[in-house]
């Protein structure tokens, strides 16, 4: 039995997809590697999340940010086999492509009309989309309610079971050795001998380098190592429904049904600080809008709710940077970790292990959040 590494090479602070994913890529390449995971006080974003792997309509502002999603969701097939490979789990993943469904006419001529000044810009040319009336996107999804006036399709977009994805993420670092510490909070990272000592209620750690992955923690943590990652809540509610029969092979931004044949409903977006609450005047509101798009929704039972927080920078586009002052330290964090978890085992971890971030995503670095404005 292989011993674990008191002296990580890595540690990764924030045990939950992102930090999975990073973990499990830099422990492909070779590295000797510690998660520290605060435990189940930590607002888990991961296991609240909607589990899309979508590409159609990222970019608005910046359209680095949709060829970064498309390049995760191309690489999402070799993600999931890999994860099959090495731990026996099906994640489930599919990309049938995906609908955003409109119930007014107003709703779709805002999306077609944002759509193509998005994809106007020169680098999106080759993100194929699809503008439908009622009558073929029925056709395409036979259940769909008389309220649906049209939709957007793109071939791109698929989605996961995001709870086995943790777990299969989890098992696979565990398997490779990664030194998986829950309940393990960081209270203070200091550099030192050109390292980094970890310090917690549960001792001190020391590391070559360190990798932020703590989601809304990474405001508290990243200024101790010279970087910076201004990320605040923004509040989620979801409705799942008892399992059915399968009747929605493709995924959307507000219904998904899953693998396991429950129905998602979600993308409520709430600017509500810390508050968690479940509240019923959103949940009636997302249930009204499924039943318009899918009437036989009206008929199943609701068998769970819950809210989660995601992780939002001032754009909404992730942070990756490396610490100037400090360099080892680096901030990875995103509110679409699922979708972006094959670009972040797979092309983010080999990199920072390498001690240099790539040229794909220098548009991500913080210091965008700082550039004076024009008078």
């Amino acid at each position: 039995m292989s011993t674990l590494p008191t002296e990580p090479d890595v540690a990764v602070i924030g045990g939950g997809v992102v930090g999975g994913a990073i973990a499990l890529g830099l422990a492909r390449n070779g590295a000797k590697v510690a998660i520290l995971d605060e435990g189940d006080t930590a607002f888990r974003a991961s296991r609240g999340n909607f589990a899309l792997v979508w590409v159609q309509s990222k970019g608005f502002g910046m359209p680095d940010y949709a060829l970064w999603s498309r390049r995760s969701a191309d690489a999402w097939h070799e993600l999931a086999a890999s994860l099959a490979g090495e731990t026996g789990i099906d994640v489930a993943h599919s990309q049938p492509g995906g609908f955003m469904l409109c119930l007014s006419e107003a709703e779709l001529d805002k999306r077609v009309e944002a759509m193509r000044r998005l994809h106007n810009s020169r680098p999106l040319t080759d993100f194929p989309y699809e503008v439908l009336d009622h009558a073929e996107t029925k056709r395409r999804l036979p259940a769909i309610g008389k309220d649906v006036v049209g939709s957007l399709y793109s071939p791109l977009d698929g989605h996961v079971n995001s709870l086995k994805l943790f777990r299969a993420l989890r098992e696979a670092t565990v398997r490779r050795g990664v030194d998986y510490r829950p309940n393990s909070p960081v209270e203070s990272i200091v550099p030192r001998d050109g390292g980094f000592a970890i310090t917690g209620p549960w001792g001190e750690m020391r590391t070559g380098k360190v990798v932020l992955c703590a989601g809304l923690g990474n405001a508290r943590l990243a200024p101790m190592v010279g970087l910076d990652a201004p990320v605040k809540p923004s509040k989620g509610q979801i409705i799942v429904t008892e399992k059915t029969e399968p009747f929605l092979h493709n995924p959307m931004v507000t219904v998904r049904q899953t693998d396991e044949g429950g129905v998602m409903i979600g993308d409520s977006q709430e600017d509500r600080g810390f508050d968690t609450v479940v509240g019923q005047p959103i949940l009636s509101t997302m249930a009204e809008r499924a039943v318009k798009m899918f009437p036989r929704l009206a008929g199943l039972n609701v068998v769970r709710t819950w809210s989660a927080l995601r992780v939002m920078s001032p754009d909404g586009f992730p942070i990756y940077d490396q610490s100037e002052t400090h360099p080892g330290a680096f901030v990875v964090t995103c509110h679409s970790g699922v979708t972006l978890a094959a670009n972040h085992a797979l092309t983010l971890a080999p990199a920072i292990l390498a001690g240099t971030l790539p040229e794909s995503v220098a548009s991500f670095t913080a210091r965008r959040f700082h550039v004076p404005a024009h008078s």
